[in-house]
């Protein structure tokens, strides 16, 4: 159960972290990445039933 609500709220952290904004387009795909990654692992552990 824990690790379906981490998994949601990771996900939606990951879609607001696209650059659409104009401010933050010269940020690149660095918060994206970094959140997508921790969306994989969180995936992971999941399936592992780690979390």
């Amino acid at each position: 159960m824990l690790g379906t609500i981490l998994l949601i709220i990771l996900i939606l952290m990951l879609l607001g972290a696209f650059p659409t904004w104009p401010h933050s387009r010269s940020w690149g795909y660095f918060p994206s990445g970094i959140l997508g990654t921790v969306v994989v692992i969180v995936i992971i552990l999941v399936l592992l039933k780690r979390l």
